[in-house]
């Protein structure tokens, strides 16, 4: 049997607060982008009732938070006001 001890990349960066879900670590900002996403797809999909507008929009929003969250430099401190 062969045993593995995974390294750690540097270039992997954990960034903020972490929410477990099944037993994986999934940082906030990813889940924010999810729900995100999903609020505007209903919201147009009861507006216009076009499910291409409804779904494409809210990709693309999800994608830019998503985005967002994930190229926010490493050394980046939330403000505790």
């Amino acid at each position: 049997m062969a045993v593995v001890h995974p390294i750690r990349d540097t270039r992997t960066r954990v960034h903020g607060a972490t929410v477990g879900i099944a037993g994986s670590a999934w940082p906030v900002f990813k889940l924010e982008a999810l729900g995100l996403g999903l609020a505007v797809a209903l919201l147009l999909l009861l507006i216009t009732g076009a499910a291409q507008t409804a779904v494409l929009a809210g990709a693309t929003v999800a994608a830019l938070r998503w985005i967002a969250g994930a190229v926010r430099p490493a050394n980046h401190k939330p403000h505790r006001g």
